[in-house]
């Protein structure tokens, strides 16, 4: 393992970021692996670098290998500050989630394309002043990104939601039946709990990011069904497993038709952002 300091700073890089979710701990043959300490502490664990199709890319399992770090102890602002040491331009973010819809099922992909936060607490901006800073996040997830995951899921056959919002609780318990209800209610599509704030954190540094949400479960379980039953964990990691090739067989293919040239609202974010007094 590398040790990164000031001699390699400079010289260990890295385009695209990949944060694996649960279930998802593995991605890339090592070409080097690194731990990055930050000014907002520890990230969540070593970063793999790795090559593909000339594309530099940079693997970290946002709940460590081990999953030993639960969704709202997720040193998110340091794992975010860890791909921007990095160079990283571009993040895919690929998590379990649950579905709201009984047209969206198990084992479907959900490219979010908006968010409802329902977290608490989380460390959640890297700016806390002097200067204010006020990031838009009408369009909180990538256009150019989707589009590509999009596109890839197509080509490969993957049953594909277009566009979604995701729920985002707080965790580490799962919706109560009441809860659930209410989200659904409102027409969201996907529950989870990590996608907030790893989104609008990448945003304040101007990174690209994509949700690929692979659908593990009926969150509380569907009201009209009561063969389906409320979340486990077995039913997550099930999932997660039995897809995992499916998930990174579409990672293969969208990354490297990364733009080089970025033409999206992320990579112009702090343009009027601040407020200068």
């Amino acid at each position: 393992m590398t040790s990164y300091n000031n001699k390699i700073k400079n010289s260990l890089k890295a385009d695209v970021g990949v944060f694996g979710g649960s279930g998802f701990y593995n991605f890339l043959e090592i070409e080097d692996e690194v731990f990055i300490p930050t000014i907002y502490g520890n990230p969540s664990d070593k970063i793999v670098i790795g090559n593909l199709e000339g594309v530099k890319v940079a693997f970290l399992p946002r709940h460590a290998k081990n999953h030993s770090i639960p969704p709202h102890m997720i040193n998110y602002r340091a794992n975010i500050w860890a791909m921007k040491e990095l160079g990283v331009k571009q993040i895919f973010s690929p998590c379990a989630a649950g579905s709201l819809q009984p047209w969206i099922k198990p084992g479907d992909f959900v490219i979010c394309d908006q968010f409802i936060d329902r977290t608490n607490c989380r460390k959640d901006t890297f700016y806390d002043g002097p200067s204010t800073t006020h990031i838009s996040t009408a369009e909180p997830y990538c256009p150019e990104l989707r589009k590509i995951v999009i596109d890839a899921a197509e080509e490969l056959n993957i049953t594909c939601h277009e566009k979604g919002t995701v729920v985002v609780i707080q965790g580490p318990r799962f919706s109560t039946k009441a809860e659930s209800k209410w989200y659904s209610s409102q027409g969201w599509e996907v529950i989870n709990m990590t996608q907030y704030p790893e989104v609008t954190l990448a945003r304040e540094l101007e990174i690209c990011f994509v949700n690929i949400s692979l659908i593990t479960d009926y969150d509380a379980g569907l009201e009209n069904d009561p063969n389906i039953k409320p979340v486990s964990t077995n039913d997550v990691v099930k999932i997660f497993h039995e897809n995992n090739e499916k998930l990174r067989k579409l990672l293969f293919k969208a990354i490297p038709n990364v733009p080089k040239i970025r033409n999206c609202v992320c990579a112009n974010a702090l343009k009027g952002a601040v407020i200068n007094g």
